[in-house]
């Protein structure tokens, strides 16, 4: 049984069919005061429930916690939770005394209502040793490589080297090109810094791979580096297409082609569904 987040449908429904499973009911209200109410419809005592949300907002990581009990209250005996999209994953340790460690708190909120946790390419992999309960990340990386039309010479690029393995995933998965990274500094949040590599782009197309494109201020950056030198076209893929405070206007204004991202954030660009590569960590 798939048990959507209000976030997560397509992919859910894109689960569903992969796996044969069935697709649950969600009824979402709310309170006078505001607070959210959560009901699940078709999960029978007894079910093995999976229990798929994108966490973008502090309201959807309540959403999640819910989605949960409500398998629980339902008789539902294991709860898998895949996180498509794990918010607060970035914020994976403490910079100063005092500071909270968010990507831990939240995982341990989640682990609470849940016997396994799938998570779809955090920032960093270590998030997954903040869970109680066992957790994978899977790689959907791969999947970029499928909306990409014809490319002439691709390069695939990394906007720094951190990367490069998910710019090297794409790579294989299309066939054919080479990679390489840029070297990126981050002042704050949007204020980034990114030195160019030294591949030659003329001619060619070029292809910037990240797991996230939060607001586009590393890729616009990324793609100001090679401005001028030539490259016939400039595509943008990220496994998650957050693309907030206007990140995809951000990144066409910059002389990008297209953008393609999966479904883990459900968005306009999302080309590709990551539903067969959680199937089969499922």
């Amino acid at each position: 049984m798939i048990l959507p987040g209000s976030a997560t449908q397509a992919l859910a429904a894109e689960l569903a069919a992969e796996t044969g499973r069935e697709l649950a009911g969600v009824s979402l209200d709310r309170f006078a005061d505001g607070e959210r109410s959560v009901r699940v419809e078709g999960v029978e005592a007894g079910a093995e429930v999976v229990v798929v949300a994108s966490t973008l907002s502090d309201s959807l990581h309540v959403e999640l916690l819910q989605l949960q009990d409500a398998a629980r209250e339902a008789g539902a005996t294991r709860v898998t939770t895949v996180l498509p999209y794990m918010g607060y994953a970035r914020q994976d340790r403490s910079f100063e005394p005092g500071q909270s460690v968010s990507a831990r708190a939240v995982a341990r909120a989640i682990s609470t209502g849940t016997d396994r946790v799938l998570t779809v390419n955090p920032h960093e992999r270590q998030v997954c040793e903040y869970f109680d309960v066992p957790a994978t990340a899977v790689d959907a990386a791969g999947r970029l490589a499928v909306p990409l039309p014809e490319l002439g010479q691709p390069l695939f690029l990394a906007p720094d080297a951190g990367a490069e393995p998910l710019a090297t995933t794409v790579r294989d998965a299309h066939g054919t090109g080479t990679v390489d990274y840029c070297e990126k500094t981050r002042h704050s949040d949007t204020d980034v810094d990114v030195t160019p590599c030294a591949a030659d782009v003329a001619g060619r197309d070029v292809v910037l791979v990240d797991d996230i494109v939060a607001t586009g201020s590393t890729m616009s950056e990324a793609v100001a580096a090679i401005d001028g030198r030539g490259a016939t076209r400039v595509f943008v893929t990220c496994v998650h297409p957050v693309l907030a405070r206007g990140g995809y206007t951000k990144l066409r204004r910059a002389g990008v082609t297209a953008v393609y991202g999966t479904d883990t954030v459900e968005h306009h660009v999302s080309a590709v569904t990551a539903a067969p590569v959680i199937a089969e960590a499922l």
